[in-house]
């Protein structure tokens, strides 16, 4: 198999869900398929206006203190705290993810970023000095200011984890925030509402710093357009596009972050039992619905068989339904129909041309609910279309790979380059393979914790996007970097440049090459020359 054959055709998520002409979203249990009910959708035209009172608490929230700013984010981590039950069961209903997944995979990740903002934000977001060069009569700084609005579009797959996440950062920059949730977890975004009004109340500040809005592709579009001074967006390729489409308008700059076709390579070095759970976790983790999973597994030939073995022997076993909290079951359904019916496609099509299922491979039928079990592809050959497409969904692909040289081919041998995994007791050479892999992050020997490193900044390469999210670099990214010189003291000679006088361009040239020249002849050369036009009259 060579790594070339795998760079096909552009890959692309396709829409989370087709648009409608109604006010109101149908909310259902993906697990049960049980109705939740409906949710009201803010138009078009409304956005303008969602925008406008942003705009206003945001003038008064610019100004804020940092121990302001503190206050709220602790009071979104107390609230999440105290009602982590609540939220895991909202989520867990409205996502049909499982309650441990809800827990570890979004509770977890919110404390973990709302705490490290609050104990490191001010320090990345005050005024930094600088050197002033060849300046030495100044005294340079950056200066962070806020930008404005910021609009996040997000999508499904962590309902609470991808709406508190995305407003931490621009929220501590001083920003006012709105985010455009998922259809698809439209009734827990609706009322997710309630943690930052309560936040905000606390300490005095108007609830339209941060909105949540529901919609479809209409709503989001009309947010792109609406002036707003950032966007974050996070989905697929093509929707991408159209983000970056509708921000030219106003020249509106955007981070994106649009998934991968992450590669875990297994060394011979590796520890066999270590790897063979991170490769469950990192494929199997939210049954795949996560942007970093690890849809490509490449072992070396060598310990492929002995692999392959403990991995289908874990696999088999885990079990999968309706989620509850006493544990029995370890995954649970998919989110949306229009992304079952992709992995449903994208497995058949494989199976027809060769490939082999050593687990799952097809449609579960448990009650109304939408399940895919975890499935593990071996035989996949290069032509097939889920060998280079995201499948976003419980399927690993097993590769057999010779050596490092065919290990790191294929990693970079898709269009995407977000995370990536390398598994090796061998220091020397998980440093070495990671060094030219092509992605965002490479985690050695573990999957994923890039992402919980609040102090490692988050996104990708190639379609996988570009910007970066979490911290230092996430938390400026939502700021003006402004420069700043002023005066190092309290006098000054006026730089008078006007009118030219005979022999300026002699001494420009003369203090350039004493100033910089590696050549401690020349420099003497230009002193004495420069000596020698300041006395002549």
């Amino acid at each position: 198999m060579t790594a070339e054959a795998l760079i096909t055709q552009k890959n692309e998520r396709p829409p989370e869900r087709a648009e409608q002409p109604t006010d109101h979203i149908l909310c259902v249990n993906p697990a049960t398929g049980e109705s939740l009910g409906q949710v009201a959708v803010t138009q078009p035209e409304q956005v303008a206006q969602c925008v406008e009172r942003a705009r206003t608490a945001q003038q008064r929230w610019a100004h804020s203190t940092y121990k302001q700013r503190r206050a709220v984010l602790g009071h979104i981590l107390d609230y999440v705290l105290t009602h982590a039950d609540a939220l895991c069961e909202e989520i867990v209903t409205d996502s049909g993810k499982t309650y441990e997944n809800a827990m570890l995979g979004e509770i977890l990740p919110i404390c973990n970023k709302l705490r490290w903002t609050m104990k490191y934000g001010e320090k990345y977001l005050k005024p930094e000095a600088v050197r002033s060069g060849i300046l030495m009569h100044k005294k340079g700084r950056i200066e962070y200011h806020p930008l404005g609005v910021v609009a996040c579009i997000i999508p499904w797959n962590y309902p609470l984890q991808n709406i508190l996440s995305s407003l931490v950062a621009p929220l501590m920059a001083g920003n006012a925030v709105i985010l455009k949730a998922s259809e698809m977890v439209a009734w827990s975004s609706s009322r997710f509402q309630r943690i930052t009004d309560q936040a905000l109340e606390k300490e005095g500040f108007s609830k339209d710093l941060v909105q949540i809005i529901n919609g479809y592709g209409d709503t989001g579009a009309a947010l792109v357009r609406s002036g707003v001074q950032k966007i974050l967006f996070i989905g697929s390729v093509n929707n991408g596009r159209r983000i970056i489409e509708g921000s030219a308008e106003h020249l509106t700059p955007v981070v994106m972050e649009l998934g991968g076709k992450d590669p875990f390579i297994v060394c011979p070095e590796a520890d066999m039992e270590r790897a063979v759970h991170s490769a469950l976790g990192g494929t199997f983790i939210n049954l795949g619905q996560n942007c970093i999973a690890s849809e490509r597994i490449l072992v070396f030939d060598t310990v492929y068989d002995q692999f392959v073995q403990k991995l289908s022997q874990h696999a088999v076993g885990l079990r999968q339904g309706v989620p509850d909290r006493k544990g029995s079951v370890d995954v649970g359904a998919i989110t949306s129909p229009h992304q079952m019916a992709l992995i449903e496609r994208l497995v058949s099509a494989a199976l027809k041309q060769g490939a082999r299922a050593l687990v799952g491979g097809e449609i579960k039928r448990i009650g109304n609910g939408q399940f895919y079990p975890p499935t593990i592809l071996v035989d996949v050959t290069p032509d097939m279309e889920i060998a280079y497409s995201e499948v976003f969904g419980p399927v690993m692909l097993v590769f057999k790979v010779r050596d490092e040289t065919e290990a790191i081919e294929l990693a970079n041998a898709t269009e995407f380059g977000l995370h990536s995994t390398v598994m090796s007791n061998d220091r020397e050479q998980a440093e070495r393979i990671a060094a030219q892999l092509e992605a965002g992050a490479t985690c050695i020997n573990d999957f994923g914790l890039c992402y919980l490193n609040q102090d490692l900044p988050f996104g990708g390469v190639k379609y996988s996007g570009f910007g970066r999210m979490n911290g230092r670099d996430g938390l400026r990214a939502y700021t003006n970097q402004k420069a700043v010189l002023a005066d190092r003291f309290g006098f000054g000679v006026p730089p008078k440049l006007f009118p030219v006088k005979p022999g300026d361009y002699d001494k420009g040239r003369e203090t350039v090459r004493l100033i910089f020249s590696r050549s401690l002849t020349q420099r003497l050369l230009s002193l004495l020359k420069l000596t020698r036009l300041a006395l002549k009259k």
